[in-house]
């Protein structure tokens, strides 16, 4: 399948099944290509920063803040709602229903 405008141009290098045809439509695949063209050269820079930090990390660096970025010990968060205070009852693993009345024979 190949959907083609004047400027953007999107190839699906794919079996298209009859489900997929029906969510891929010309206008879905022209809205994905109109993004494409608007962002790929800022995902490309974005992708390049993260491969420079990555091996910046690799090479030892240890994350840190910025320090412009941080804020005065002095906020506050709402307090814990009461529903959440007294945690008695927990689910920790998969529910193993007894339903023997339920089962048939």
């Amino acid at each position: 399948m190949e959907i083609s405008t004047s400027s953007i141009n999107i190839k699906i290098h794919a079996p298209i099944s009859r489900e997929v045809q029906e969510i891929l439509t010309p206008e879905a695949l022209r809205f994905v290509g109109f993004l494409c063209a608007q962002f790929e050269e800022r995902r490309q820079l974005l992708l390049s920063a993260r491969k420079s930090r990555a091996q910046a990390f690799d090479a030892g660096e240890v994350p840190h803040f910025v320090v412009e970025k941080q804020y005065s010990g002095d906020w506050k968060c709402a307090p814990i709602p009461s529903d959440v205070q007294d945690r008695r009852v927990e689910i920790t693993g998969p529910v193993d229903r007894k339903v023997s009345s339920l089962q048939t024979k």
